[in-house]
């Protein structure tokens, strides 16, 4: 029943991004596009970390000494998790949020939810959701294949945006990433 569910999860992620990439960008809504290729280069990151992660499950010797009764569990747990903190953020952005780089007109910070404790809880939750397909692949080489780039991608996408940010609310944001992390709540 869990590896039916984390199927239906694994297959329903990629699509859930694509539909966002379809739907919340920011053509058409007032925003001013600051993206660079950012985000072409998040999807590139993607594609070669999944890339380097499914050839490197030929390396036996990588293989996670841990049942897949319990990987498959802790999985789910995690890209459930993640996807959950992913929507979570987004629908706290509201119509602030798009899958490239813009500022609204009326742009302003916002600290509510969970970004009163991180700047960045739906890259924290894609983040998550990567690192619960990495556990599910069961390899250690897979693992760290996957997460290396995409996080490469996502640092270097959150450094644009921020730039953005801070060009376009100065002092407000400067205020608020003085107050609060990145990604992890207190550490990162």
């Amino acid at each position: 029943m869990i590896r039916q569910i984390l199927s239906i999860v694994i297959f329903l992620f990629p699509v859930s991004e694509i539909l966002l990439a379809l739907v919340k960008h920011s053509r058409g809504s007032g925003a001013r596009r600051q993206d660079r290729g950012s985000m072409v280069l998040i999807w590139c990151v993607i594609g070669l970390g999944v890339f380097l992660a499914l050839g490197a499950l030929s390396i036996r010797s990588a293989q996670v000494p841990v049942a897949r009764s319990i990987l498959e569990p802790v999985a789910l747990g995690l890209m459930v998790g993640g996807l959950a903190l992913r929507w979570t953020a987004i629908l706290t952005l509201g119509k602030y949020f798009t899958v490239d780089v813009a500022v609204h007109s009326d742009h302003s910070v916002v600290e509510s939810g969970l970004y009163r404790f991180m700047r960045h809880p739906s890259y924290t939750g894609f983040l998550i959701v990567f690192l619960g397909f990495g556990v599910f692949l069961g390899n250690w080489v897979s693992l760290v294949a996957l997460l290396v780039p995409i996080t490469l991608g996502v640092v270097y996408r959150v450094a644009k945006e921020e730039r953005a940010l801070l060009d376009a609310l100065g002092p407000a944001y400067a205020s608020y990433c003085a107050r609060t992390k990145r990604f992890i709540p207190g550490i990162f």
